[in-house]
């Protein structure tokens, strides 16, 4: 990529004039990151800008980038102003997040969402492709090479996988048998014995057939002391040294070979192993062995990066300051390494190990610094220090391996740095890994020791998506605990890890988590628990991140990482971050509650009632459970009215958050108010409503089955009789304010949105301010990072103010007014266009500010 940059870079050096010469420049631009131009841009879109003057966009990649291109010479910063002039007329979702301004020779980039500017010169290019990262929306993310390596290795394993089962082999001796492999294949590249051994032993296979008995007996033969060998051994076999362990020790069946087995076999061969990064491989290994995975190889590991977002503050930065701090004091670095070398670590759902392998890499490397200080070849750390559980077989035998190798590799760089090293072979020590359910398992019951560190990457599952084994692990977990079912997956293992330290006083535990744990109820289920039943404390913790790994089509989960344990008397240490993309700030606070703010602990319940006596209740829309029945489009509610004259009268609007924010119109039909005789007379509204009673009598839902009876009738019926207030239940991030807003009598809000009935002008305008838009954003739950309102958790928890005087009042209801004034002079934009934090009119913004 960065040859294909330079040689870009000197072809275009002398370019000057835009016409003509601009889009063959972006489309080869474009082929740098291997991004077809045509499938995700195109040249002069269409579009109007402020003013309502028709325009033309440069290049327009929708919800990505911008480009406005102009000829050498020409002001860049007009073309910048040339480009915001077209965001009132883009579609919210289409929005680009970057802009680049460019005229041949001297490129700016603007990343709106972080609000950073880069400059720099074509000549410059291939030094900044790092800012470019973002055009991989399909690879997602520019290939490091060294990943990429991993990647490669992972799709041999994964062919190779894939014939063996072809052939019949499968099941767990498949996996037992590519785990063995890669060992082979791996020590073969890295001197555990004489180079190519192993290769040179298949070489010795003459037919294809007899592959499976001989690696079957290279098996026993590495599971069998030097001294138990048969002295009949081939000169081949011999020269294996003996591996001991559990590697090679558990008896499966010979798997048999022809021609096309053995050519997929032998490409594993020709790849250079000693490469591999066992940080990231064992997932990709793992991802390999499912065909419906292993296309995305890539997807399945996550990055260093975001790893020690969490090691570092858990233990490693006061490990590291403290070598800094006693450079050169031998009894204090003594101590140190003594210190490491005894430390126990612990991932209770540990994966393929990626923790627990970059743990260790991590202390090897510190001890390896305090080795040279002290000028001693003493190694106290090892892996013998680790321990993980894992539910899933294959993912902990792995986990097992990909130990040995990291443990290979650090010995390989003890040898470049100190002296000959002897190799942890045959097998001495191992990590201390397990395969067992970690939430019905009593940790303590495991392990024998003390742990220090416990850590890691539990499963996200939210209550709704667990499966039933989950439902009952997390009914056994949260016993006794109200409302623990309706937690994510992953909040069990912060009871338990709290639980461990109640115990064990001087643990610390830290994991990544989805952000729920920390917003909405979930907050007062978990929390109330772990720091006041339990008496600990969040020492640090980062705020909602995008957790991503550094491959194409990753997965993006909105998360935090929370830290806790005893109170260790030292000032937390909080990582805030400005928007979910943005490197984190961190803080120095003297608490952090579990909303991850700064400030007294503190829990908002989910309350049935308003906090005040007396305040309007609030109520979700109706749903109707129909299976689509009762709802029509413009289009085919007159269809249906062709056919059906006499329903006209029973159909209403039909409003949901996504129709009342786009300016959208659904149509819903209501018999709430028909008699059985007028019911009866109409033919198609009595097939829909069998329709109904169908869809209903078929679902899995009892209390849906239930509903069967009454086909007529929605599941939710909440019609107010006269106007009222809605909100929708999820709403963008990015708002400054909620857009809320006042529906006709006659409309019917779906769930998707919340009511309020009798509402006044006056409640609208205490709902829209700013204060309890602050409120509501550290307290609701989130979708993603998108704003889920509640009844529970955020209106009946909000205090309205007391003691409002006639004029107060007065002047409050005078600004909604304003409000919604100046929202009715745009009329033609919808209330999504109105409040986009890109697009919203001056006006209405000072009108918000007044009120507020």
């Amino acid at each position: 990529m960065k040859k294909a940059a330079i040689k870009f870079s000197k072809k275009w050096k002398d370019a000057k004039y835009e016409k003509g010469e601009s889009q063959t420049f972006w489309n080869e631009f474009f082929t740098i990151f291997k991004v077809e131009r045509t499938r995700v841009a195109s040249f002069e879109e269409p579009i109007k800008k402020l003013g309502d003057k028709q325009g033309f966009i440069d290049l327009f990649w929708k919800g990505k980038l911008l480009i406005e291109h102009k000829s050498l010479g020409r002001d860049l910063g007009k073309a910048k102003t040339q480009a915001f002039d077209y965001f009132p007329n883009i579609k919210d979702e289409e929005l680009p997040k970057y802009i680049l301004v460019c005229d041949f020779q001297n490129f700016e980039l603007l990343d709106l969402e972080n609000g950073k500017e880069y400059k720099f010169k074509l000549s410059e290019l291939s030094e900044n492709l790092h800012l470019f990262e973002f055009f991989n929306s399909e690879q997602n993310r520019v290939f490091d090479e060294k990943i990429d390596l991993n990647v490669q290795a992972g799709s041999l394993i994964g062919g190779f996988h894939e014939e063996l089962k072809k052939s019949g082999y499968e099941g767990k001796e498949l996996e037992i048998f590519l785990i063995r492999h890669l060992f082979l294949l791996f020590a073969d590249n890295t001197d555990i014995w004489s180079r190519n051994l192993f290769g040179e032993f298949i070489d010795t296979i003459t037919e294809s057939r007899y592959i499976g008995s001989e690696i079957a007996h290279l098996f026993q033969i590495l599971d069998t002391p030097n001294n138990q060998r048969s002295l009949n051994l081939s000169e081949s076999l011999r020269k294996f040294p003996y591996i001991n362990g559990s590697l090679f020790k558990e008896y499966i069946k010979i798997s048999a070979f022809d021609d096309k087995l053995k050519e997929s076999f032998l490409k594993t061969f020709k790849f250079d192993w000693s490469k591999i990064n066992p940080v990231i491989f064992g997932s990709i290994f793992q991802a390999s062995m499912n065909e419906n995975t292993r296309g995305e190889l890539g997807s399945h590991f996550t990055s260093e990066k975001n790893i020690l977002k969490l090691l570092k503050p858990l233990f490693l930065d006061e490990l590291k300051n403290e070598f800094e701090k006693n450079r050169g004091n031998r009894k204090e670095l003594e101590k140190l390494h003594t210190k490491i070398g005894n430390l126990k670590f612990f991932d209770p759902a540990c994966g393929s190990g990626n923790f627990l392998i970059i743990t260790y890499r991590e202390l090897k490397l510190l001890e390896f610094e305090i080795m040279k200080e002290l000028n001693s070849l003493i190694q106290y750390v090892s892996i013998k220090q680790f321990y993980g559980i894992e539910i899933d077989e294959l993912a902990a035998k792995i986990t097992e391996v990909a130990m040995l190798l990291i443990d290979h590799q650090m010995s390989l760089k003890f040898e470049k740095m100190f002296e000959k090293q002897e190799f942890n072979i045959p097998i001495k020590k191992v990590a201390n890994i397990f395969h067992q359910n970690s939430l019905t398992t009593n940790w303590e019951e495991v392990f024998d020791v003390e742990i220090d560190y416990i850590f890691g990457n539990p499963p996200f599952l939210g209550a709704k998506m667990q499966n039933s084994n989950q439902k009952k692990d997390m009914a056994l977990v949260f016993e006794n605990i109200k409302s623990g079912k309706n937690l994510d997956l992953v909040a069990a293992w912060f009871l338990k890890a709290s639980e461990y330290m109640e115990n064990h006083e001087k643990t610390q535990t830290a994991f990544v988590s989805t952000n729920s744990i920390t917003q909405g109820e979930q907050v007062a289920t978990l929390w109330y628990q772990i720091l006041e039943n339990y008496k600990h404390t969040i020492n640090f913790a980062h705020q909602t991140f995008k957790w991503k790994n550094e491959a194409k089509n990753n997965a993006q989960v909105h998360c935090v990482i929370i830290g806790f344990g005893k109170d260790n008397g030292k000032e937390k240490k909080l990582f805030e971050y400005e928007t979910v993309k943005s490197e984190p700030k961190m803080k120095l606070v003297k608490e952090i509650n579990p909303y991850l703010i700064s400030g007294k602990t503190t829990y908002i319940f989910n309350r049935s009632k308003h906090i005040q006596n007396g305040n309007l209740e609030m109520s979700v829309g109706s749903m109707p459970n129909d299976g689509g029945n009762f709802l029509f489009t413009e289009s085919e509610k007159k269809e249906f009215l062709e056919k059906e004259p006499k329903a006209k009268k029973f159909f209403r609007v039909f409003l949901g958050a996504r129709e009342f924010l786009n300016n959208e119109i659904r149509y819903i039909l209501w018999l709430g108010e028909a008699t059985p005789k007028e019911i009866n007379s109409m033919r198609f509204v009595k097939e829909r409503i069998e329709n109904v009673r169908e869809f209903r009598k078929n679902s899995k839902s009892k209390p849906t089955k239930a509903l069967s009876e009454t086909p007529m009738k929605f599941h939710i019926e909440n019609i107010p009789k006269d106007n009222y207030l809605f909100i929708p239940r999820v709403s963008s991030e990015h708002r400054k304010y909620i857009p809320i807003g006042f529906l006709d009598k006659n409309s019917i809000a779906s769930d998707s949105g919340i009511i309020l009935p009798s509402a006044t002008l006056y409640h609208f305008g205490i709902l829209t301010s700013s204060i309890h838009m602050a409120f509501m954003r550290n307290v609701a739950g989130r979708l993603e990072s998108r704003y889920r309102y509640s009844i529970g958790v955020v209106y009946n928890n909000f205090p309205f103010p007391t003691n409002v005087t006639k004029a107060q009042e007065n002047r409050i209801i005078k600004l909604s007014q304003a409000i919604l004034d100046i929202r009715e002079e745009f009329s033609d934009s919808s209330l999504s266009d109105l409040y986009n934090q890109n697009s919203m009119p001056e006006k209405l913004l000072k009108a918000h500010k007044k009120l507020d």
